[in-house]
């Protein structure tokens, strides 16, 4: 929101109200280093308003995407109660509903990636129209940057020529608008935000990048092994505020490894689910202040894709299971976050 404010007073800078916001100084003006669409998408309640609601927004996206992967589910044929059952898991087993329910500006953000890369898959299941996947792409990329990844995937799947050429045309004036974006903010072409940010941060370090493979480790041990923590009084399990593994949390995503035809899909779904996962594997933190993994938001669309690929045919009963655990497992983390760590700040 104080970025809309920003873009609708002429500057990228934000009016700073205090350090409970995160923001950047750079030559004597504070920044957000988070990717900017969140904030165009708030410009017009901004602009008549004042302000806005930016729980409602992610609310909203969050809506559209389980409707677009309702959508994409059935352009690949998969059964209606199978497309439920894997809708509901993405909504409420994973960090899609948490972080809806937040709407803070990290969270926000991977809502509005989420929705925009369903709504591309969806596009690519359908008529695929290349200029329209770029503009899902391009607002994906615009929440979360790593969503860059995912391009060469898209075009892949395009197929025709045609297609190709909307596809990279339509992308032009996001790479315009991006370039000067960062020269708004840094004074060069590319983005040194997080760079910068790494390097005042108190677990980042003074030099280098906040991309190294010395961290991978930490980020193995995050996403598939830290346990909530054990406490002696009610409810006896809490969640650790560095978050909680997807074996713990999400298991129902195993699913996907059984996915095989269409090939094509296959190979395309689990190269933009690598490509997307990497540079948060190798990042200097695993999200902090989250309830699971909350990073994992960037390619479990894509794996999310696998798993209805595995169901096109029958769903094994042991994925109801696993399903529901999943589920139960993720809305035991809302309440928690509600009850406790909101009701404590």
């Amino acid at each position: 929101m104080l970025l809309a404010q920003a873009f609708l007073h002429g500057h990228v800078w934000i009016d700073w109200p205090g350090g409970y916001i995160d923001a950047l100084p750079y030559h004597g003006f504070y920044y957000i280093i988070e990717a900017p669409l969140p904030a165009i998408l708030l410009l017009p309640f901004v602009a008549i308003f004042g302000g806005a609601n930016q729980t409602l927004l992610a609310i909203v996206l969050g809506a559209i995407a389980i409707g677009a992967t309702y959508e994409f589910g059935e352009r690949m044929g998969v059964p209606t109660v199978a497309n439920a059952w894997i809708c509901a898991f993405f909504l409420a087993g994973t960090d899609l509903l948490w972080a809806a329910m937040l709407g803070d500006v990290w969270f926000v953000a991977h809502v509005a990636a989420v929705c925009f890369t369903m709504l591309a898959l969806a596009e690519l299941a359908g008529k695929r129209r290349g200029w329209l996947v770029a503009i899902w792409a391009a607002c994906a990329l615009l929440a979360r940057f790593d969503m860059v990844m995912a391009l060469p995937v898209y075009a892949y799947l395009l197929q025709s020529r045609r297609a190709l050429g909307t596809f990279a045309a339509a992308l032009v004036p996001f790479a315009i608008f991006w370039i000067w974006y960062n020269y708004a903010r840094w004074g060069v072409w590319y983005d040194i935000g997080y760079s910068a940010w790494y390097h005042q941060d108190q677990a980042g370090s003074p030099t280098g990048s906040p991309f190294q493979l010395r961290y991978f480790p930490y980020q193995l041990w995050s996403y598939f092994v830290q346990m909530p923590d054990r406490i002696a009084q009610w409810p006896y399990l809490q969640p650790s505020m560095s978050g909680v593994a997807l074996t713990w949390t999400s298991p129902a995503l195993i699913l996907a490894f059984f996915a095989r035809k269409p090939v094509r899909w296959a190979i395309a779904l689990w190269i933009a689910a690598i490509l997307t996962a990497g540079p948060n594997f190798i990042y200097y933190v695993n999200g902090f202040a989250q309830f699971g993994m909350r990073h994992a938001l960037d390619f479990e669309p894509f794996i999310v894709g696998l798993m209805f690929l595995a169901v096109r045919e029958k769903m094994p009963r042991w994925s109801y299971v696993l399903i529901v655990y999943s589920i139960a497992a993720s809305l035991w983390g809302v309440w928690y976050w509600n009850a406790f760590i909101r009701m404590s700040s």
